[in-house]
């Protein structure tokens, strides 16, 4: 792609973008017990535009995570957010048969976005023709970040330990992956009971992934600290780089909404570097543009009081 198919304005920090957002866009799905509905945002122009899909975190929607949706469709991609059947819009009962495969409906719901792009756009006013299906990133918080790194190669073992099904897709280029859980080997027993899905191997996660963690994300499904949430870059294969962020918790500085009460570590600046260093991560990766990214670590690593601190290898 030449770096004039995204519009100046896109890549930069400049006066506001007009973005086309259409909720819901409903994809048919047999078999899930309802369809599936999703949000599309866009930059009003431009053409040949990257693609982001994300996954929300447990108990969201596709009207989450606006601080990170919003600015990555003014930067010239296009984000598609499915509403999984965790979301408590939906309300489904800790008792419906879908419950123990509410892990991989959530994945399946991620390659139904994927199959179902042709039906996305034309179904977006002005957006037919303008996407880019060679540069798809994969995104998510959470339980979302754990959706998404299984398009990516993660794998969830079995009751024996052995990995099981290969639900990694070729079309995901790269990958986003905030406050993702790491292994499966220090969870605590209400977790262990009830989340068996949350015993990864990362061995096979060789797609390009930048992993965000915060170093006072104490989660209550593990024994360990917040050095479990580094995991996935530690332990993965390929080229990773791993944001660590001071003081932030679960939920990053209140990436999953403005003023949301989950938000226990309200931080816009922390926000605004994430905004940035995940953009200019994805212009890197699908774009081959290094500008972004290299300036961005460089000031990370000279400011005087940094958020945080970026490795890669």
């Amino acid at each position: 792609m030449s770096e004039s198919s995204i519009p100046n304005e896109h890549r930069s920090a400049g006066a506001p973008v007009t973005v086309i957002s259409a909720r819901p866009v409903v994809l048919s799905a047999p078999g899930r017990g309802e369809d599936l509905q999703v949000r599309v945002s866009a930059p009003a122009t431009g053409g040949d535009l990257p693609v982001i899909v994300f996954s929300h975190g447990y108990g969201w929607s596709m009207d989450g995570y606006a601080p990170l949706a919003d600015h990555w469709a003014a930067q010239g991609f296009v984000v598609v957010q499915p509403t999984h059947l965790d979301s408590r819009r939906l309300g489904i009962p800790a008792e419906d048969p879908r419950t123990p495969r509410m892990w991989r409906h959530r994945i399946e719901d991620l390659t139904r976005v994927l199959d179902g792009l042709d039906a996305l756009q034309a179904a977006v006013p002005g957006l037919a023709g303008r996407l880019d299906r060679d540069r798809i990133a994969v995104a998510g918080h959470s339980w979302g970040a754990q959706s998404a790194s299984v398009l990516l190669g993660a794998r969830v073992l079995d009751a024996d330990g052995a990995p099981g099904e290969d639900m990694s897709d070729p079309r995901a280029k790269a990958g986003v992956l905030l406050a993702l859980t790491g292994l499966g080997d220090d969870l605590t027993p209400f977790a262990a009971e009830h989340f068996p899905f949350m015993k990864p191997s990362f061995a096979t996660m060789t797609a390009p992934a930048l992993v965000v963690a915060g170093d006072k994300d104490q989660s209550h499904l593990s024994t360990r600290g917040p050095d479990w949430f580094t995991d996935p870059y530690t332990l993965s294969p390929g080229p990773k780089s791993l944001l660590t962020l001071f003081g932030a918790e679960h939920s990053l500085g209140g990436i999953p909404g403005y003023e949301v009460a989950e938000t226990t570590d309200e931080n816009p600046a922390r926000v605004a570097l994430i905004q940035h260093l995940t953009t200019a991560f994805l212009r890197r990766t699908l774009l081959g543009e290094d500008g972004d990214w290299k300036a961005d670590a460089t000031a990370l690593e000279e400011a005087p009081d940094p958020l945080g601190v970026l490795q890669s290898k």
